[in-house]
This record gives structure tokens, C-alpha cells and sequence, in this order.
């Protein structure tokens, strides 16, 4: 099995040692990767500084070409390319298939946002001081970037990096998980085929802790992270820079009386478990009027239990396993404490290796684990409230805030989950698990800061930069 090269300045290249990545299901080595030496994390750094103001005046037709370029070859790779999310992730094939078509389209919006951004007149004549004058404000990049990404989305996580930067006209270096490399080097190697200068992007994996001086680093003024809540460590690391977090929770899909509840009961047993529960939007805490809590859990339980598990090989697989055996260790401890402290274990929560059953926790303590934090794994706890006032009040006892969902018909309802609830997004008769790769997407509290979606993470990337123009008649 060859090493695959790193993509330095947009040239492969072998480094001083190799990252093993091994399949999670398997325990097979899925393929190995060269990592840089700290020479050439230098040298991928002075790249992207020297590229900087070359990638920033690039015509709007040259980047969006290239990032056309790169959602139709990721469009005409799917098959190859799904199946190294596979190997490397655990993630279900068919979850992988779709991860594949979202990068596509991210690439594709990336395009047309490129050739979109055309800046704003505003005049300012509208005041006597400003007789004969108008501005143009434009947003420009604040600088090259570090994009950090995880391992449960390897390659649409990445896209989300690369895309906004490719499309502002900065260069990026993307160090993307140690555990899922692989899929990040595919398009790393898909960029090299495009007529972006040297420099632009570098894809290069290492372990974390070699990535301490790019963190750091003043050539690199902005971070796009991706991740757990080592991302508020990166911040007060790097105080002076501009930093964007993207850092998961604990979401919460809220079931009313007037919801189909079959729907609901469907929806929320597989958006709490598919890919392991590896989601930051998976579902984690479902809160459910009192007056339909029976008849709900009754039936959530029964959608759980017919979740299809297994090889994630199998197109028929829905639920696929951790990240590793320590992911399901730790995963099985918190079902475990839970119960010890007197919640109800409706269904699931044994181990396999590096695969759990799918739980159902019912009476859980609201100071349990899997409640407050952030299980990262195929974990429901169902919560009783007594109508909408409770019902959102719960949404709110939490210290993370990216997303909920709010299974219900009633219009005001639906007004007023978006007026209180304290997330980033509100889902409407469906999973908080929803995302439209177009949209904004980020939270609050513990969940980060900043947005993803194409044109949300362009601003992000850039600053405002104002033309004023004297003498002009209007």
C-alpha cells in the first residue's frame, strides 16, 4: 500500500514521517500518509504569505473556475471518494454517498458567490458634507487562513475550510484530522489540477501537537476551526487573531402534543444514531409534552430498536461506528453513570468494540453527563415538559446553543421557538439535525463562534474596506 503524498503550495510532497490510518470497523490499516517535516510547515506557511496579495487580486472568473473544477470532479469521483470516508471514518457508505453530493454543491455555491461579490455603492450626499461624494465598500481577506477540521465530516468539513477562502481570494494551509486525512489529501490533489498559484492551498497532516506554531503564527491572521471545546484553548492561544469556532452541543428536539408524532418518532431515533451519533447536530436530548410523552417514547423506542447497524460497508447500514474503541469506551461509562444514578435504560447501550447499541435514556438526572455535555455517540434522553413554557425553558438549561428542532403545526409556536431559544439555528417540524450547506450555520454559548455556509464564512473571512470618491455628481 503506497503513501500518499501532502499537497505543500499546491505540489505533492513526502515528509519526514507517516501518519497509519486505520478503518474504525475493521481495525484494518486503511492507507497511510506522509506528514510534513517543520521545514516544510514553514515553507507551506511562507507560501501562503507570499501568495497572499497574488491569490487577493486573482479575477473573479479564474477562482470560481477553479472551484467549479472541483465540484465536478468530486461529482465524477463520488464512488471513490465515498469509500474512503467509509475506510477511514466507519461512516455508513450511503451517509458517505451524501457527504460526497453536499461538497459538490458547496463547491458549486462557492462558484457563484465568487462571481457574486461585487461590493455596495452607498452614497453620501445625504448629508451636506458629503455633496459629491459616494463610497464603495468592499470586503477583502483579512489574510491567509488555518483551517482546522474533524474527523466525522472529512471531506464536507473540509470543503466548508477551503471553499469561502478559495472564493475570497485567500490562501489557506487545512490541517485536517489525524484519524481522517485521507480524504482531505483527495482533494488536495483535485485543487492541484486547477490554475490556482502556488501557495493558495497546502493540505497537510500531522498530529496535533505539531501544529502548535501554525496556531500561532502571525502570517496566519485567521483560524476556521472545527471541533471540541479545545477550540476555546486555540483562541486564548492566539488572542490577536481572528478566529472562527465551530464547536458542537447537546441539541435538543422538542415534541409537542400537535405533532405527527410518528414523524417525529422516525426522524429523531435516526438523527440521533446515524454515523454513531457522531454529529454536532445529532439529536441528544428530546423533550416531549407531558401530554404525549408516553405515546411518543413508546414509539421511539420501537424506531431505535429497528435501526439497521453493522458493517458500513452495507449500503443497508444506518448505524455505523465510533471513531474508535476509546469514543465507545467512553461512551458506555456515561450510559452506565447515568443509570447508576437512577435513569431508565429503555433500550441499547451495550458495546462492541468500537460499536454501541443505540440507547434510549429515560429519568435522567439533569446534572448527568449526557445531558449536559456532549455525548458524541448514538444517545437519546428523553425529558418530560409541562407545555411550551417548560418545553423551551429546557432547551435553554444547556451551556451549548448551535441548533434545536421543534416538531409542531402551530405558526406562533414556531415564531416564538425563533424569538427565545437561545441556538444558532431553529428547525421547524423537523430535527435539529437539518443543515443547508448554503446557509448560515454556527451557535452560541459553548457551541463557538462565527458562521459556515459559503457566503456566511466569506464575511468571516474578510473585512470591510471602503472607496470614497470626491467630486463625483450623482
Amino acid at each position: 500500500m503506497s503513501t500518499r503524498p501532502f499537497w505543500l503550495a499546491g505540489n505533492a510532497a513526502t515528509g519526514d514521517s507517516e501518519l497509519v490510518v486505520t478503518n474504525p470497523y475493521t481495525g484494518e490499516t486503511a492507507g497511510t500518509v506522509a506528514v510534513p517535516s517543520v521545514e516544510q510547515i514553514e515553507e507551506a506557511v511562507a507560501a501562503a504569505d507570499a501568495a497572499a496579495p497574488i491569490v487577493a487580486a486573482l479575477p473573479a472568473h479564474v477562482r470560481a473556475e477553479a472551484l467549479a473544477h472541483v465540484s465536478r470532479r468530486l461529482a465524477e469521483r463520488t464512488d471513490e471518494i465515498a469509500g474512503l470516508i467509509t475506510a477511514e471514518s466507519g461512516k455508513p457508505i450511503t451517509w458517505a454517498r451524501g457527504e460526497v453530493g453536499r461538497a459538490v454543491s458547496v463547491f458549486r455555491w462557492a462558484a457563484e458567490e465568487a462571481r457574486r461579490d461585487s461590493g455596495d455603492l452607498q452614497r453620501l450626499d445625504t448629508d451636506p458634507a458629503g455633496t459629491g461624494r459616494i463610497a464603495l465598500v468592499r470586503r477583502v481577506p483579512q489574510g491567509p487562513v488555518l483551517g482546522i477540521s474533524p474527523f466525522n465530516f472529512p471531506l464536507n468539513l473540509v470543503a466548508h475550510k477551503i471553499a469561502p477562502a478559495v472564493a475570497v481570494g485567500a490562501p489557506i494551509i487545512l490541517k485536517p484530522a489525524p484519524a481522517t486525512p485521507m480524504t482531505a489529501l483527495v482533494l488536495g490533489e483535485i485543487l492541484a489540477e486547477t490554475d490556482l498559484p502556488a501557495g493558495a492551498v497546502s493540505v497537510l497532516p500531522m498530529p496535533n501537537d505539531r501544529a502548535a506554531s501554525l496556531i500561532t503564527d502571525p502570517r496566519l491572521p485567521v483560524i476556521s476551526f472545527t471541533g471540541g471545546q479545545f477550540g476555546w484553548e486555540l483562541q486564548r492561544r492566539a488572542p490577536h487573531k481572528h478566529v472562527t469556532l465551530e464547536l458542537g452541543g447537546n441539541a435538543a428536539a422538542v415534541v409537542l402534543p400537535d405533532a405527527d408524532l410518528d414523524w417525529a418518532a422516525r426522524r429523531v431515533a435516526l438523527f440521533g444514531n446515524n454515523q454513531g451519533g457522531q454529529v454536532c447536530i445529532g439529536v441528544q436530548r428530546v423533550i416531549v409534552d407531558d401530554l404525549v410523552y408516553d405515546e411518543f417514547v413508546g414509539e421511539l423506542v420501537r424506531r431505535v430498536r429497528e435501526l439497521r447497524t453493522g458493517d458500513p460497508a452495507d449500503p443497508a447500514t444506518e448505524v455505523g461506528p465510533l471513531i474508535d474503541e476509546t469514543a465507545a469506551v467512553r461512551v458506555e461509562a456515561w450510559v452506565r453513570e447515568a443509570v447508576d444514578a437512577g435513569a431508565t435504560l429503555l433500550t441499547g447501550g451495550t458495546r462492541d468494540g468500537v460499536s454501541v447499541e443505540p440507547a434510549v435514556l429515560a429519568d435522567v438526572p439533569d446534572d448527568a453527563r449526557v445531558v449536559r455535555e456532549e455525548v458524541f455517540g448514538p444517545v437519546l434522553v428523553v425529558q418530560r415538559a409541562k407545555g411550551v413554557d417548560d418545553a423551551f425553558a429546557k432547551v435553554n438549561d444547556s451551556d451549548f446553543g448551535l441548533q434545536a428542532g421543534v416538531f409542531t403545526r402551530d405558526l406562533e409556536v414556531a415564531f416564538r421557538a425563533h424569538r427565545e431559544l437561545q441556538v444558532g439555528g431553529v428547525v421547524i417540524g423537523d430535527v435539529p439535525s437539518f443543515r443547508a450547506d448554503q446557509m448560515p450555520y454556527g451557535g452560541v454559548k459553548k457551541s463557538g463562534t462565527g458562521k459556515e455556509g459559503v457566503a456566511a464564512a466569506m464575511r468571516d473571512l474578510t473585512y470591510e474596506r471602503v472607496l470614497v470618491l470626491t467630486g463625483v455628481q450623482l
